[in-house]
């Protein structure tokens, strides 16, 4: 358990910490030499035989507000601190407009200097600091008047500190490892060193971690678990963790890094929120003002987009979309805080709700209600509300990192709510079974317009459906319809069951006189007006057939007037897949190609063309690299 201080300049948050702990939690020269908290200070309290009891201790001064933010990340217990003299400033104001905006609802609220007040005096700051937390999330903290001068009230404040600890719930386990960086040093013999709260996840000596922004790569040297040796540690805990790797020396490692388990390592530089402005703010925000963000322990710079009316009013929450000047690692649920462009003050804060946004279409009114969807409690609730609205399909690799759901918690997702995995996307059935009548519908009405053609290849009918769905979840779908009876494929066409296409008897009779010469040299085949020459046949009619067949899926129009047997062509196609798999590298040059068919060079790069715009090879620069998946594009030909 994590305990955070917040409070003014010189209200005795360090002394009160050193009562509790015995531990001096500053730890600069600096502060030492000037009497005054700069940066974060931390210390720790046995908490029974196997727990130990960590506080963060903030600076109180006004200019060390961005250390105060870094260190309330990650806390279970506030800790607010008021002297008895001083009472409510400032500072104190501030503190606890961040704690609210950063969801913190648990804690105490202490009077220190108890000794230099009157019972009048400590009743006056007591009701101050009920009507400064009345409007906020920490309403109602119990109230402990002590003096670390004296000893008074600090047995009873710091066991019902303990109590408070032992009896708060522990942050479930899930998700994969993060850790906010606060601090970064070196210890000789050990090398690199970075501290902070972990967020989510485990973590274990021995783990592959991933440093964001910039993907730098490390692995769990050693770890200290709340100031203690240990092999892992969890969510919840204070680790430092000894890392170890070539990416990893200390001045490449800032406060506000993110150390990761890989699979998070996915830095934005965009975040749509649920954003509110202080009701102390003297005006409105306007949209695109410039701001700081304070989220997990980064500082950064940006704007502020909002994404429903021109301007915010005070007090009021609407949606927004934070543009940083620079990436950071987000995820769905945190907490953020925005201060003016010069850093004087807090203005506002709030949640965010889509750390990977599209780039375009911010305002649309599907965009918006799908950010009202996501701001639904838990990721099965956001889920089913997603798929009830357009476009009905979510792609879940990124749903599932924005939320941190591991594969686990993916399948556990899957027996909650109710859907398909399509190419990757997660669609109602409801909506899947819609679709596929779509798919038959669309095909029904093309077999009725051109009989004579065998179907519609892919991309046509995508284009064909009234929805436009992403090219994977359309694939996906025609796999499910294919394997529900529904539709079936011949080549790189796809047709319903039972469609057949036929010829008249004139154009059959033309057809067996015109297969002989195109058989008789396999790789090479006479063109149009050499067939026709040959069989006394009007050039055009000949044409006209032949292209008739290959609307069929019988031939295929390589090039202009250059018609090959489909058979042929898959077989070709399959000739670049083995060419290409005995040879350094897995490409193929037109040389050898013209000599495994043995044609000319002209005839060979023509079909070597056709096969880039089909997508059956790569072209890269006179080289090219077979597509493996596009291999059975014309049907299974000989290897």
């Amino acid at each position: 358990m994590i305990v955070g201080t917040a409070g003014h300049i010189d209200h005795g948050k360090t002394t009160l910490v050193r009562a509790l702990t015995g531990v001096d939690a500053d730890r600069l020269p600096e502060e030492k030499a000037r009497g005054i908290t700069i940066d974060l200070g931390f210390a720790y309290r046995p908490l029974g035989a196997a727990d130990m009891l960590g506080f963060v201790d903030v600076p109180g001064h006004e200019r060390f507000i961005h250390n105060m933010l870094a260190g309330a990340t990650g806390i279970d217990l506030v800790m607010l601190v008021v002297a008895a003299d001083d009472g409510v400033r400032r500072q104190t104001v501030e503190h606890v407009q961040i704690l609210d905006l950063l969801g913190l609802t648990r804690g105490l609220a202490v009077i220190t200097k108890a000794d230099l007040a009157d019972t009048a005096r400590l009743a006056a700051v007591e009701a101050e600091i009920r009507q400064l937390l009345a409007p906020t999330g920490l309403a109602g903290l119990e109230l402990h008047a002590v003096s670390a001068a004296t000893g008074q009230g600090i047995a009873a404040l710091e066991r019902r500190l303990l109590a408070l600890a032992a009896g708060l719930p522990a942050r479930p386990p899930a998700g994969d490892f993060r850790l906010q960086v606060d601090r970064c040093f070196t210890i000789a013999g050990a090398g690199t060193v970075v501290t902070g709260t972990v967020l989510a996840g485990r973590v274990a000596v021995g783990d592959d971690l991933v440093l964001c922004p910039g993907g730098r790569r490390a692995r769990v040297r050693g770890l200290h678990v709340q100031n203690r040796p240990a092999q892992g540690g969890g969510v919840g805990q204070r680790c430092a963790v000894n890392l170890a790797g070539a990416e990893v020396a200390r001045d490449r490692i800032h406060r506000g890094d993110a150390l990761l388990a890989p699979r998070l390592d996915r830095a934005t530089d965009r975040l749509d929120v649920r954003l509110r402005l202080l009701a102390a703010e003297p005006r409105a925000m306007r949209h695109w003002t410039p701001v700081h963000v304070h989220l997990g322990t980064s500082d950064l710079t940006g704007r502020v987009a909002l994404l429903q009316d021109k301007a915010l009013e005070p007090g009021a929450a609407a949606l927004a979309q934070l543009v940083l000047d620079a990436p950071l690692s987000a995820l769905r649920g945190d907490r953020f805080v925005l201060r003016d462009q010069t850093a004087r003050r807090t203005v506002g804060g709030g949640l965010v709700l889509d750390p990977f946004p599209p780039a375009r279409g911010r305002r649309r009114p599907e965009r918006l209600a799908a950010l009202a969807a996501l701001e639904a409690p838990t990721a099965e609730a956001a889920l089913e509300r997603l798929l009830a609205l357009p476009p009905h399909h979510v792609a879940l690799e990124p749903f599932a990192l924005a939320w941190n759901l591991p594969a686990e918690d993916l399948s556990v997702l899957h027996e909650i709510v109710a859907f398909q995995d399509l190419g990757g996307h997660a669609v109602a059935p409801s909506r899947a079974a819609e679709w596929t009548g779509m798919l038959a519908e669309a095909l029904a009405r093309h077999h009725q317009a051109a009989p004579e053609q065998p179907g519609l290849e892919h991309r046509r009918l995508r284009l064909a459906l009234p929805v436009r769905l992403p090219e994977a979840l359309f694939a996906a779908l025609v796999v499910a319809a294919v394997a529900g009876g529904t539709i079936r494929l011949d080549g790189p066409w796809i047709c319903l069951q039972g469609h057949k296409v036929a010829l008249s008897p004139a154009d059959q009779k033309l057809q067996a006189r015109i297969e002989p010469l195109l058989a008789a040299d396999r790789y090479d085949p006479p063109r149009v007006r050499d067939i026709a020459g040959r069989l006394n046949q009007r050039e055009e009619e000949v044409r006209r057939l032949m292209r008739r067949l290959a609307r069929m899926g019988r031939l295929v129009e390589v090039a202009p007037d250059h018609f090959y047997p489909r058979p042929v062509v898959a077989e070709m196609a399959g000739m670049v897949g083995t060419i290409a798999a005995a040879t350094p590298g897995g490409q193929i040059t037109a040389a050898q190609f013209r000599d495994r068919i043995g044609t000319g060079r002209k005839l060979a790069i023509l079909i070597l063309e056709f096969f880039d715009r089909m997508g059956v090879t790569l072209r890269q620069g006179d080289l090219r690299r077979p597509r493996p998946e596009k291999r059975d594009l014309f049907g299974a030909g000989p290897a």
